[in-house]
């Protein structure tokens, strides 16, 4: 064959393989997938097809490993075998029919029972909750359970080491998790590693990405969850990670940049919930059923609040902390107020929040001014103008400052808080842990934290965002097109 026929024989091959990839990808891609989603792959496989096959290929697959699913169906039908019966407390009279429902919608999903008699104490203070969560831990006489999706060992955070050294001293048991993707590479990820070793912990990365020691998975799901759990008796849980407030970052030092979270203190019979969230995600990461502790070791309380864990993530069947938000926006009858960081909802959430505005509802959205992730913020950015002329009033947590608790108060009486953005991330690939509330005190608490962001935020009205350059808005278009590659 002379060299026009070879030229002419790559071409067709060339072609032949285009085609099937094309075919292949319409079968396969929408499979299971939402709309959006699936047109979102489908574009990038078909205009920049070697990159968009091989970004579907390595992160395409929106589920953790089927071995690792059915741990968590395991779990769940453990979880609501052994909390069937017990003595949860006594609950709140005269729940909503809403209410209700969403109760048995999370724990058809999520497992997890309500609980009464809770106490629930919001901490704003950045190093004042590090603080409090290592006053708790040099009061445990059993055990200490930590879960956070970044954990670093550094001057902020000193004191809460040494608080894990002095239990361990004590002969209480220390386990820890900590996510391996979000902290490998990270300033003081060694330091933190040998620390633990130091002092005695037993520890586990989360969602490991070590593929020579058999341990893969699609490298961008993440275990984003943070609480803290001490004998069973205290837990906390919110948006916080054990950090410095900058993130020990360059980029984030150099900009000025500092995070802003909040964090619950939990008493009373729904720390069994939290601690039954951690040993959970122990046995997942170890295949160890931790002895002498039950998975409900349920401790009466003296607070009047109903609570209920809801964790949520690729493990689950379905996207357990959007159905909790979307009933939420649909039950609201007065006022809804939502801090994310990173907001960017689907086409359903959006719905509900126009919707809600259209019934008459008062809808706030705390975010941040700034961004710290350029494709987020960007992504985020692109939904200003629908909220805006829907009715939605958007605060803007001025700068240097990152806002980074997420929560959601809805009318006088239920609230949510946890470590769930609302994003497609938090919705579809990070294991979240969140905290619904019914009580007006929690509430009240909830409204004052949102009354000093409030204070330090300013509003963006519909007349200043017309005025956004063009560029800003081709950036926004195009981040919120990636945003749908799941």
């Amino acid at each position: 064959m002379d060299q026009t026929g070879w030229a002419l024989a790559w071409v067709i091959l060339v072609l032949v393989v285009d085609v099937t990839v094309r075919i292949l990808a319409i079968i396969i891609v929408p499979r299971n997938r939402r709309p959006t989603a699936a047109m979102a792959w489908l574009l990038a496989i078909y205009f920049i097809p070697l990159i968009g096959v091989f970004l579907f290929l390595m992160i395409g697959n929106p589920r953790l490993p089927r071995k690792r699913r059915k741990k968590q169906e395991q779990i769940n039908d453990y979880i609501r075998t052994t909390s069937r019966g017990l003595d949860l407390g006594t609950l709140r009279p005269d729940p909503p029919l809403w209410f209700a429902q969403l109760v048995r919608l999370n724990r058809n999903l999520g497992a997890m029972p309500l609980s009464g008699e809770n106490d629930a104490t919001l901490i704003s203070g950045y190093q004042e909750s590090l603080d409090e969560m290592a006053a708790a831990i040099r009061q445990a006489t059993s055990y200490v359970h930590v879960e956070f999706y970044i954990l670093q060992c550094d001057t902020t955070t000193a004191g809460f080491f040494d608080a894990l050294e002095d239990a361990v001293k004590r002969g209480v048991v220390v386990r820890v998790l900590l996510d391996h993707w979000a902290n490998r590479g990270k300033p003081f990820y060694a330091e933190t590693c040998r620390r633990l070793d130091a002092m005695g912990a037993t520890w586990q990365l989360m969602l490991p990405v070590q593929p020579l020691r058999g341990k893969y998975q699609r490298p961008d799901l993440r275990n984003h969850r943070k609480l803290l759990v001490v004998d069973g008796h205290t837990a906390f849980l919110g948006s916080q990670n054990v950090t410095d407030s900058t993130y020990n970052l360059r980029k984030n030092i150099a900009r000025g940049l500092h995070w802003v979270d909040m964090m619950a203190r939990l008493d009373g019979p729904v720390v069994a919930s939290v601690n039954a969230v951690f040993l959970s995600d122990w046995y997942s990461e170890t295949d160890e059923v931790v002895e002498g502790i039950e998975l409900f070791d349920v401790r009466t309380g003296d607070g009047d609040l109903d609570c209920q864990v809801i964790p949520s993530g690729p493990g689950f069947e379905f996207q357990n902390n959007l159905k909790l938000f979307m009933t939420l926006l649909f039950a609201a009858r007065e006022k809804i107020i939502i801090v994310s960081p990173y907001f960017v909802p689907d086409e359903g959430l959006l719905l509900a929040i126009q919707t809600a505005c259209q019934r008459g509802v008062h809808v706030e959205l705390f975010v941040s001014e700034e961004g710290d992730q350029a494709m987020v913020y960007h992504a985020q950015r692109s939904y200003y103008e629908e909220l805006l002329r829907g009715g939605v009033k958007i605060w803007m947590y001025e700068k240097p400052f990152i806002l980074h608790s997420k929560s959601m108060s809805v009318d006088d009486e239920v609230a949510v808080i946890g470590s769930s953005n609302m994003d497609m991330r938090s919705f579809g690939l990070n294991l979240e842990i969140s905290l619904l509330v019914r009580g007006e005190a929690f509430v009240s608490q909830l409204r004052a934290v949102e009354d000093e962001y409030r204070a330090l935020s300013r509003e963006l009205t519909l007349e200043e965002w017309e005025k956004q350059p063009l560029r800003s808005t081709v950036l926004d278009n195009l981040a919120r097109l990636t945003s749908a590659l799941q």
